[in-house]
């Protein structure tokens, strides 16, 4: 958005393979936080050009997530409220998925993620810190 403030639209990408793992990574901040790539979409881009780019910057992986038809609309938390216009109080997330043969090391951005865990689905998705995330791993990745 323009004036520094972030555009309140996102992308949620998440990583699972054949047998049915799932990436989950801890943020820096809040700590204890744990989530599947996400970021905000920039200025000009398409919610698939953001998943593509969050994908490389948050893990390394180069790919093109697929699109899980999925979005969802959700009030911004106050961690994160700084971030937007003083009157933008609703953020659309965009969900999508990519599956793996099997599951890699991925190279985690320092500046955003502390850890990586891959996961059984079930636990994925009750340890995932939003709802909207869990929601995302049930609906976009099968059993």
């Amino acid at each position: 958005m323009s004036d520094g403030w972030k555009r309140p639209e996102s992308v949620l990408v998440v990583i699972g393979t054949r047998n049915g793992d799932v990436l989950l990574m801890e943020r820096r901040e809040p700590k204890g936080f744990w989530q599947s790539v996400t970021g905000s979409l920039e200025l000009d881009e398409t919610p698939a050009e953001a998943a593509a780019r969050e994908l490389r910057e948050e893990t390394g992986i180069e790919a093109r997530p697929e699109d899980c038809h999925l979005s969802q609309r959700f009030p911004i938390v106050p961690p994160w409220k700084a971030r937007y216009a003083p009157d933008v109080t609703y953020n659309l997330e965009h969900a999508f998925r990519l599956i793996l043969p099997e599951k890699l090391k991925v190279r985690l951005n320092p500046k955003e993620h502390l850890a990586a865990l891959w996961l059984s689905r079930g636990e994925a998705i009750r340890r995932a810190s939003s709802w909207s995330n869990s929601l995302a791993i049930e609906h976009c990745l099968p059993e």
